[in-house]
């Protein structure tokens, strides 16, 4: 499917192939990435995180505010992972120990996020970024730009985790055998908790990059990308049931997705017309998925 997106975009806009507008489709992917990385575990253990773009949102916001009060980035990506670490602790509980539905709990905390960042900033954005901030998106080292330096790294460190380690298994088993790990002796729960809290933590560390690269903070900011990391999961071939998952599929998801938004960015395409082509995409995905398990 990414192939097919990339050869028909070539074929429809001219500057599609551009190095230009290569790097540019992966440099805007490096968000979606790291809050896709998360929502991946999160799905294989047949949860879901609706909250993670208003997280995002707020996490942006109070890094913003922190750091023109500051003139720093230390302290304000510490307040942006820690918006992100008590949503997802809270996300966590909800899920985990007051055994709410992952749909309904999210949704509750989507709503608290969303209404925190509209308070944060009254409804305005904020603005004087120091450049110590926007160097994060705008800087470059050994001639890569920084972005996909933080992109690489989160990815290197998730297969290590999902794939090299006792939690990995653990998110497997999750999804698709909770209770032989209660038999076990694991406190499956705990482990769920944990999920939810790498979701927070990546938003909280993605609001690093989104406030670098849009040079402010907004209280819409990235409303809205909880769907596009949903829709780049479930292309990238995970499952919503019995704990498949696939991390690489989600790296081609996200730039499936990309690559998607970019086409039609320069076709001239509204915004709305692309967040339902890319509901087209998920449907066609998962159509074609369900027609492989009917085959197997």
């Amino acid at each position: 499917m990414l192939a097919v997106l990339c050869v028909a975009f070539a074929l429809l806009t001219p500057n599609f192939l551009a190095s230009a507008n290569i790097v540019n489709v992966a440099m805007q992917s490096t968000i979606l990435l790291l809050i896709a990385l998360p929502m991946t575990l999160i799905i294989m253990t047949e949860g879901l995180d609706l909250s993670i773009g208003a997280v995002l949102t707020l996490a942006n916001v109070v890094l913003a505010t922190v750091a023109v009060k500051t003139g720093g980035v230390g302290l304000a990506l510490f307040a942006a992972l820690g918006v992100g670490l008590l949503f997802g602790l809270l996300n966590g509980a909800l899920i985990a120990r007051l055994e709410i539905p992952p749909f309904v709990a999210t949704l509750g905390t989507l709503g608290v996020a969303q209404g925190l960042a509209l308070v944060v900033t009254d409804g305005r954005s904020v603005v004087g970024i120091p450049d110590v901030v926007q160097m994060f998106y705008t800087g470059s080292a050994l001639g890569v730009p920084s972005p996909l330096w933080v992109a690489a790294t989160a990815y290197l460190a998730f297969h290590f985790a999902l794939y090299h380690t006792r939690f990995g298994a653990y998110v497997f088993a999750l999804g698709g055998n909770c209770e032989a790990l209660g038999l076990a002796g694991v406190h499956a729960r705990w482990y769920l908790v944990g999920v939810y809290v790498i979701g927070g933590l990546m938003a909280g560390l993605a609001a690093l990059l989104l406030t670098a690269r849009i040079s402010s903070g907004h209280p819409t900011a990235a409303l809205g990308m909880e769907f596009d990391a949903i829709a780049a999961v479930a292309v990238g071939g995970t499952s919503f049931e019995k704990g498949k998952g696939w991390l690489l599929g989600t790296l081609v998801g996200v730039l499936a997705v990309g690559v998607l938004r970019n086409g039609l960015n320069l076709m001239g395409v509204t915004s709305a017309v692309q967040v339902a082509a890319i509901g087209f995409l998920v449907i066609f995905a998962l159509t074609i998925d369900a027609f492989r398990g009917k085959q197997a």
